[in-house]
């Protein structure tokens, strides 16, 4: 098997060849690694133990194409939408509403409806929604599953941003506040058609003992309530995602069996079989599987310091330019022939972006093979949510993505999604 960067090699040099790439009129593209993203699902699938009641639903915020969700149900992964226009992809892929769960804070009288018509599972945030959930069942019944999302207030990750089960966190109802946690037991008494629970302690940058905990939490509250209610009113237990990835190698498998084991360790009683499972991962999923390329247009040098101007930026790499010490991305130099670049020459550089802004950079005095014009940069592991934080300044294209299969050998294209 080929090393990723022998891969990303063979992609970019038939891409130059079939014309998916460019310098004058196709100057930068994304591509997606359908055999790796097929491994890595594989491995999610397995880290569980296989007596347990599992759906793995895909949360598609992560990356909302159709045929990437189309993709992930062909390898049995439901979805996890928050909005309409993500329960459009979802559906439009083929996904089953019963394989589909509906996350979000601000759901609308409308969103609420038609989730609850359509039997799409439904995480309530607050006390607020259940009284319209409350309404909507009442008038017109419902086969979804509900339960109402748990913040357990355990603190941050290292990325306050990604961190949703702080103190003050704007989702969920907060456990620990005082009297919360009794009121939403009642609530679960009072409302039987409540059966299950959720928490989501965050994504990258919470380490796996944190999510554990909050996963512990979560399983405790469900006990507590079938203890009360005498009957397992709970039964299912949806534990968000939130496994961080590592942005710094080429390991192309997500380390789906810490997370578990850490799971083991630090809420055991979730493998006792008493609950229905659901996952919510994203990043994992897709982050690793996915890069975007980029022609070098020109280079200059300013104040001493050598700059590659290429055509991916902001507009694609929207976190990573705003959030650089959170977001940083690997970059990789190429020749105009898709080789990679010789290492022999070295230079401290920028890796600039076409927005007309001075901080559109992706990567800041990165050490990299000299860059000239006409060469290509690939920025890694941009599988997931480059494709869905568009920004549209200086009303720049959307560039194209195509999924590759038989990266090995000879790679093979479809479009994913056409450049508009």
């Amino acid at each position: 098997m080929k090393s990723d960067s022998a891969r990303r090699a063979r992609i970019l040099q038939r891409a130059l060849s079939e014309g998916l790439l460019h310098p004058e009129n196709a100057p930068l593209a994304a591509f997606l690694d359908w055999d790796r993203l097929e491994q890595n699902v594989a491995r999610l699938h397995t880290a569980f133990p296989s007596q347990l009641n599992m759906l793995h639903a895909f949360a598609v915020k992560a990356n909302p194409l159709v045929p990437v969700l189309s993709r992930l149900a062909d390898l049995d992964m439901g979805a996890e939408v928050a909005s309409a226009g993500e329960l459009d992809a979802a559906l439009s892929a083929g996904i089953a509403p019963a394989r589909l769960v509906f996350d979000s804070p601000a759901k609308s009288w409308a969103e609420l409806r038609r989730a609850l018509h359509l039997g799409v599972a439904l995480n309530i945030d607050n006390f607020q929604e259940l009284e319209r959930v409350r309404k909507i069942i009442d008038e017109s019944g419902s086969e979804s599953e509900v339960g109402i999302r748990i913040n357990p207030q355990i603190g941050a990750g290292s990325i306050a941003a990604m961190s949703t089960a702080s103190e003050h966190s704007k989702f969920g109802v907060p456990l620990r506040d005082a009297g919360m946690r009794e009121r939403l037991v009642q609530a679960y008494l009072a409302h039987p058609w409540l059966t299950r629970a959720h928490t989501h302690v965050g994504s990258q940058g919470c380490p796996l003992p944190l999510i554990a905990e909050g996963v512990n939490e979560l399983v405790a509250f469900a006990d507590e309530v079938n203890a009360r209610a005498g009957f397992a009113q709970i039964r299912t237990l949806d534990i968000g995602g939130g496994l961080p990835v590592d942005f710094t190698t080429d390991t192309p498998i997500s380390a789906f069996d810490d997370y578990v084991a850490a799971l083991q360790q630090g809420a055991p009683r979730l493998f006792s079989g008493d609950y229905a499972i659901v996952t919510e991962f994203g990043r994992s999923i897709l982050a690793k599987h996915g890069f975007i390329a980029a022609h070098v247009e020109y280079t200059k040098q300013v104040g001493g310091r050598q700059i590659a101007i290429t055509h991916a930026g902001a507009q694609v790499a929207t976190r990573t330019v705003f959030m650089p010490q959170a977001w940083p991305l690997r970059v990789e130099c190429f020749a105009s022939d898709g080789t990679a670049k010789p290492v022999n020459e070295i230079a401290v550089q920028d890796v600039a972006g076409p927005c007309c802004f001075a901080g559109d950079l992706v990567a800041r005095e990165r050490e990299l093979p000299l860059l000239e014009p006409g060469d290509l940069v690939a920025l890694l592991d941009t599988g997931a949510y480059y494709a869905s934080n568009p920004f549209h300044y200086n009303s720049l294209p959307v560039p194209p993505v195509y999924g590759v299969t038989g990266g090995d050998s000879v790679p093979v294209f479809d479009t994913v999604r056409a450049a508009s």
